[in-house]
């Protein structure tokens, strides 16, 4: 690159917002550059969504299979977890080299290195090469999150690892335990559960997964359970100690100090806001805490430089991320655009998966709404009955009066697609009588979700409604 080239926009960097406004911006007429210090794709596509996902829909497999005899098969299976990891390794190299492709057939350029903003309008980056300048009329601050890390004794022990560390090691653990209970906890205690692993769930609040609707979490835990991960609730850990060959966790429940034992400990305490070596302080750009402030525009104090993804910490989703990237970019180019989280779907890739959108049960009571509730268990579900996975149900709240949803909660086979459907219908305004008086094919799983929107009013087909 030139030192002397100027840009319309500057990306900071190559995650799921970073890239994703780089091709939009080029998409729109203007010249951008993404700096990326690290990985392409950023900590979803290289060490987050897709490796864990990729191993979920492995374990996914592994479960059918392990059925066989009740669906008329028969054969034994067991997993390798070399080849697990080999093909998880594999789908993310196909992707971060599509990602760089996108950008580059997309005309944005791409600069491999660290980045400082020196003025609003000039940013310093030091390469393999050197340092260079970037002028740009415009910035984006899209360098998401890093694992936090509490503030807890042990906790760089060898063995004590983030979800990063997890992903690189090279053997199985015999033996983990887990600091967290949420998503990401979760979802790895469903993945080594699963492969053979003994997994111990340590989480300080009295249930896993909060702000999940506490109905359904409660019943994952409970299908968690037999399939052998043991949990431990409103339960601080207190330190983590090396053992005789163990990793010893302690931790205080009911009062009692305890130990929990592994060859390895995960930390999924959550993820903080990373702005290291931005130069943010000089620059004079509010914080909120360790996010970058933004106001609805995705724009910070400071006219043109914008800022998305889990760096603003609205809402640290992959999909939220690239959404509000496309809003700076759009208000960069004076095409005036607000950020809403109306309907955002979330979704926990566990065995099975869980997902969900706006309000849960509790939240309406607590915003005052008047509200009917609509389940559907997929053990009604021929569909979900045929393929072996009719543990769950699908959730939806409405309005009382109006019928309008204010959320949708999904626990079973294919959450995390099924989803999308009642994310559409509360983007549009949809009621739960919109919903039922949609024809769904049949035999399908959506028609949980047709019957559940019908169930708001006391009525359900294919299940007695008590």
């Amino acid at each position: 690159m030139s030192e002397n080239q100027e840009f319309d926009i500057a990306i900071i960097g190559g995650g799921p917002a970073g890239y994703v406004a780089g091709i939009y911006a080029q998409q729109m007429g203007v010249r951008a550059v993404v700096i990326e210090k690290q990985y392409w794709g950023g900590t979803c596509l290289n060490v987050g969504c897709i490796p864990t996902k990729a191993m979920v829909s492995t374990v996914e497999v592994l479960k059918l299979a392990r059925q066989g005899a009740e669906m008329g098969l028969k054969g034994d299976i067991e997993p390798d977890f070399d080849a697990i990891v080999a093909r998880r390794d594999k789908v993310v190299k196909q992707l971060v080299s599509g990602v760089q492709g996108l950008l580059r057939s997309n005309g944005a350029t791409q600069i491999f290195g660290e980045a400082t903003i020196k003025t609003p309008n000039e940013i310093e980056v030091r390469t393999q090469e050197g340092t260079q300048t970037v002028r740009t009329r415009n910035i984006l601050i899209a360098t998401g999150s890093v694992p936090a890390k509490p503030p807890v004794e042990g906790m760089d022990l060898p063995g004590v690892v983030d979800s990063t560390g997890l992903l690189s090691l090279k053997e199985q653990p015999q033996e983990l335990v887990i600091i967290g209970g949420g998503y990401i906890g979760i979802e790895f205690a469903s993945i080594f559960v699963n492969l053979g692993t003994k997994v111990t769930v340590i989480e300080m609040l009295p249930r896993i997964l909060a702000g999940y609707d506490e109905e359904l979490t409660k019943r994952l835990q409970q299908l968690l359970q037999r399939d052998g991960v043991e949990f431990h609730l409103n339960a601080p850990v207190q330190a983590v100690e090396q053992g005789e060959g163990k990793l010893l966790v302690r931790y205080s429940e009911n009062g009692q100090e305890k130990v929990a034992e592994g060859d390895v400990v995960l930390v999924a305490t959550g993820r903080i806001p990373y702005t290291e070596g931005l130069g943010l302080d000089n620059l004079g750009v509010e914080m909120n805490k360790r996010a970058v402030k933004v106001d609805d525009r995705m724009q910070t104090n400071i006219p043109n430089v914008y800022a998305a993804g889990d760096v603003v910490a609205k809402m640290p989703l992959a999909h939220v991320a690239w959404t509000e990237a496309q809003v700076a970019v759009r208000n960069m180019l004076g095409k005036r655009t607000k950020m809403e989280y109306f309907a955002v779907p979330s979704c926990v890739f566990s065995v099975p998966e869980m997902a969900s959108v706006g309000l849960t049960e509790q939240a309406a009571y607590e915003q005052g709404y008047e509200i009917k509730v609509g389940r559907f268990p997929f053990s009604a579900n021929g569909r979900a009955l045929g393929m072996g996975e009719s543990q769950g149900l699908v959730k939806i709240i409405s309005e009382a009066d109006s019928g309008e949803i204010l959320g949708a909660h999904i626990l079973g086979p294919h959450a995390s697609d099924l989803i999308a459907e009642l994310t559409l219908a509360m983007e549009m305004g949809a009621t739960a009588e919109d919903v039922d008086l949609t024809i769904h094919a049949h035999p399908t799983l959506p028609e949980a979700i047709q019957e559940a929107a019908l169930a708001t009013t006391g009525r359900a087909i294919h299940y007695i409604v008590k």
